[in-house]
């Protein structure tokens, strides 16, 4: 393990070298980021996920540096021109800009317009004009005069490419320019020539200026867009006259002759060549930055629609609505099985509400049915307003269920391997009902970037988004825990330690052997080695097992503790469980090992107090406001209900029932200034809004949170 790389993580960390040390080698040994963070507590300090990740993040970035370092020194030792000094400047750096302008004087480029000068033997003079000592300019450059350079002129251009090859290349210069691009750069838009009609979406950059250090990431990545289409034209640049005035300081010394002709390659190497270098460096960088931005918007969007609380094992109808090809109804089982399909047509052009009304209230009555699940797409309203019209024996919750991403698991092999037999409108109303019963276990069958609750997704650097997302994705399913004998293979191909192949694997071997009656018996499943059940056997769960910790989220390293626990009581495990005064009469600290410290101890009784409990939450049922359907039933000053759909930057988007969702801008989300949306909603929170402005030729509605 690299010392230098332990220091820089822990110092840019803020961590101690001691517990990132613990990390990496636990990392380096295939424990998964959930497993350290909640059963390696006492080696690592009780780092979180969040500090776990950014160990890992770091650790690669240095080693990336580390690489990039070998193979510039290996580059120009080969060009025999590695001087010591060098050679420890490039060793010592762990910046991998300050590297690359270490490396620019010696990197391999394609031909230049210096090299082109310095053939053709002009490089004597560019150092004559270097020194700047004389202002017989024209008399040597007399002298170097031939068939290739036919005037006075073509010679000193020719030196002038030459410094400004050399000013470029100077890491001095290249900071000036930086610094420039930081303090004072400039972000424009103007509509590209002919594009303004095309392009009308993005007519508010078609004449814009913001600093780039106060844009925000939304703006910049709206305008990247625009640009990527070909409606934007954009630059980002300081004062040109003030930077060239700088590097001018820099490099002029004097007023005579050949000073001036300093100042013109100046001026040139800051037109030609620095400026469009930095450039391209800052508009990268900036676009890093509000890549980043928008993933951790979209991470944390994806992370509460992941955990909004699910209706839990219950039997359910689900609706996907629709007019003209009217709305696909699939009764689901308390475990989400397919039971029944059909098709109802309670709205225009075919409008058959009664025998729609008969059906429904059939089939609630003989699948004995709990709930509706209603998909908000088109018709959504129509569908959940005529279900909330229906006659029932028994109590039956309407619930309306985001589709976001439905149609796309439809089309999936996924889809396709648990239902081969089945179109895909029925699919998308099976994924509809699930998605109410449990969204966690049925989202993670779709690409998160398609479901609907980010910021510019289709923007941003999709390698880093869909680390960052997948991430996610098994921090909820890990936190949650998994019902080992009802989870799909895409819901345990997230669990710490599996992946698809042993996901596939425990599906098989439930389906020929029947439900797992306790975790030890997950060790059975082929290719399940003793590293992949530690890692996974924690996030678990076998319900009804007959050792209750299996149902639990104690380790099963951790069981012969509490048992010693159990027997010092003089009582059962299941009595740990079930009575809060032997909890509270154990001593934990009698309980410490080498192994097993306080962090895991109390873990341990904090998941004794609530086992199997699902940290969720169950789901609440919602109304929208009656008689708004579209955006011409609204009017200003009207207060409504909404849920929560999108969390931006910029606000909130939150759908009132129209077929557009209202956006809550931050400076309308509370009495008080707001610095970050997330700190006031979040996703799928039940609100109250007021509507502000209706724009319906656009399709948008602006709504506030004040004073409500």
């Amino acid at each position: 393990m690299n010392a230098t790389h332990l220091r820089l993580i822990a110092q840019n960390l803020n961590l101690s070298e001691k517990n990132v040390k613990a990390t990496l080698a636990l990392l380096a040994e295939g424990a998964t980021i959930p497993f350290i963070s909640r059963y390696r507590k006492e080696v690592t300090g009780s780092l979180d996920e969040v500090q776990v990740a950014d160990i890992q993040s770091e650790s690669k970035r240095l080693e990336d540096i580390d690489k990039r370092r070998e193979s510039i020194l290996g580059s120009i030792e080969e060009q025999g021109k590695l001087t010591r000094d060098l050679r420890r400047r490039i060793e010592q750096t762990w910046s991998m800009t300050e590297l690359e302008d270490l490396y620019l004087p010696y990197k391999r480029k394609r031909k230049t317009r210096a090299d082109t000068a310095k053939e053709r033997g002009l490089e004597p003079l560019a150092n004559f004009l270097l020194m700047q000592q004389s202002d017989d300019v024209e008399k040597n450059a007399a002298k170097f005069l031939t068939d290739e350079v036919p005037d006075i002129e073509a010679a000193l251009q020719g030196a002038r490419d030459i410094i400004a090859e050399q000013i470029n290349e100077d890491e001095k210069a290249r900071n000036t320019v930086r610094r420039a691009f930081k303090q004072q750069a400039t972000v424009k838009a103007k509509a590209a020539r002919g594009k303004e009609k095309e392009g009308e979406k993005y007519k508010d950059y078609f004449d814009f200026e913001e600093p780039l250090k106060k844009i925000p990431s939304h703006r910049l990545l709206a305008i990247r867009r625009g640009e990527d289409e070909g409606f934007l034209r954009v630059g980002i640049s300081p004062d040109e006259e003030e930077t060239v005035y700088k590097l001018e300081r820099a490099f002029v010394r004097n007023n005579s002759k050949a000073a001036d002709q300093v100042y013109e390659a100046v001026k040139e190497s800051y037109k030609r060549l620095l400026s469009p270098s930095i450039e391209t460096e800052f508009r990268n960088k900036s676009k890093e930055i509000a890549d980043a931005e928008a993933i951790e918007v979209f991470t944390l969007n994806l992370q509460q629609l992941l955990l909004a609380a699910p209706l839990g094992q219950r039997r359910v109808i689900g609706l996907d609505p629709g007019y003209r090809t009217g709305c696909k109804v699939v009764v689901l089982d308390e475990n989400g099985n397919l039971l029944y399909n059909t098709t109802i047509y309670p709205h225009p052009p075919q409008k058959d509400e009664y025998g729609a009304k008969k059906e429904i209230e059939y089939l609630a009555e003989k699948y004995q049915i709990e709930a509706i699940a209603v998909g908000n797409g088109t018709a959504g309203r129509e569908t959940e307003a005529f279900c909330r019209g229906l006659k029932f024996g028994r109590p039956v919750d309407i619930f309306s269920v985001n589709e976001a991403g439905a149609s796309i698991y439809s089309a999936s092999e996924v889809a396709r391997e648990e239902f081969p037999d089945q179109d895909l409108t029925v699919r998308g109303a099976v994924s509809i009902g699930r998605r109410l019963m449990d969204p966690l276990a049925e989202l993670v069958k779709i690409d998160a970037k398609n479901i609907g609750v980010g910021q510019y997704q289709h923007d941003v650097n999709q390698v880093k988004l869909r680390e960052s997302l997948d991430r996610v994705v098994e921090s909820c399913v890990n936190s949650v825990g998994i019902n080992i004998n009802t989870a799909s293979k895409s819901l345990l191909t997230y669990v710490s330690g599996l992946g698809p192949t042993l996901a596939q694997n425990i599906v098989t071997y439930r389906a020929e052997n029947g439900a797992f009656k306790s975790r030890a018996a997950v060790k059975k499943v082929p290719r399940m080695g003793a590293k992949a059940y530690e890692q996974a056997a924690g996030f678990l769960r076998v319900r009804d097992a007959k050792n209750p910790l299996d149902n639990t989220a104690v380790h099963p390293e951790s069981y012969k503790v509490v048992e010693q626990m159990a027997k010092d009581a003089g009582v059962k495990v299941q009595d740990l469980i079930d009575k809060s005064e032997l909890r509270k009469s154990i001593r934990l600290k009698n309980y410490v090992t080498e192994t097993t410290g306080l962090p895991t101890l109390n873990d341990i009784m904090q998941e004794l107090a609530k086992p199997g409990l699902d940290p969720r939450g169950q789901a609440k049922s919602f109304s929208f406001a009656e008689g708004i359907h579209k955006i011409s039933d609204l009017r200003e000053g009207m207060v409504v209900p909404g849920i929560v759909t999108n969390i931006t930057n910029f606000g909130a988007f939150v759908d009132i029932g129209v077929k557009q969702d209202g956006l809550v801008h931050i400076s309308q989300l509370a009495d008080r200034f707001v610095k970050n949306p997330a700190d006031v909603v979040s996703l799928t929170q039940q609100v109250t809004v007021r509507v502000t402005e209706i724009d319906e030729r656009r399709g948008r509605v602006q709504l506030s949170m004040k004073n409500l």
